[in-house]
């Protein structure tokens, strides 16, 4: 068990730490609103994955396989809910209130996941090479996997989170604060573009 869990973890630290949709989303919710603001999205995000994750494990992975155009469906919807976000980060001014601009919650965590096809693909990739072959101890398996995979990505994500939350400290004034929105809203507009085409 530890074993796999080392090698696991070992194999998914480069997809969890580096630049992709989700993380670049909470960098930027981090950055707008403080890392304890991201928490709700969070959250939503990491219920959903492991749910996803879960009902991957178990076969939902050759359901998707019958039906590609899942992915097809899918691909433009995710591209359009961080395209959504950046629009709404690139129009908050510093001076908004809280009722004007509020952080992605719970919900928006939700769809974020279930909107983004690649960590579908990141999901069947990573237990094509873990997930044992025998049948008695498969059920308990795609648990422990599950439950590796969200707690290692919670982890990615809440440090990006950080990242961005100690970021905008800097720059929690006025012009200086809006032109960081502005900026960040670009990113998440960049990153909804790259997966529409990736």
């Amino acid at each position: 068990m530890i074993e796999t869990a080392l090698s696991l973890i070992v194999f998914l630290f480069p997809l969890a730490y580096s630049p992709g949709p989700g993380n670049m989303v909470f960098a930027a919710i981090g950055a707008r609103f403080g890392l304890h603001a991201a928490m709700p999205a969070l959250a939503g995000y990491h219920l959903a994955t492991w749910l996803v994750t879960v009902a991957i494990g178990a076969s939902f992975a050759a359901a998707v396989a019958r039906f590609p155009a899942v992915f097809d469906i899918l691909q433009p919807l995710g591209a359009a809910f961080v395209m959504w976000l950046a629009w709404k980060l690139f129009r908050a001014e510093a001076t908004d209130t809280v009722v004007k601009a509020r952080p992605a919650g719970f919900l928006a965590g939700t769809l974020l996941l279930l909107f983004n096809p690649k960590a579908y693909l990141i999901i069947a990739l990573m237990f094509t090479q873990f997930l044992p072959p025998g049948d008695g101890s498969r059920m308990a398996a795609v648990l422990f996997i599950s439950t590796i995979f969200t707690v290692n990505n919670l982890i990615a994500f809440m440090a990006w989170a950080a990242v961005g939350d100690r970021l905008a400290r800097r720059f929690r004034d006025g012009g200086q604060a809006t032109a960081m929105n502005r900026l960040f809203g670009t990113v998440l507009a960049l990153v909804a573009v790259w997966m529409l085409l990736s």
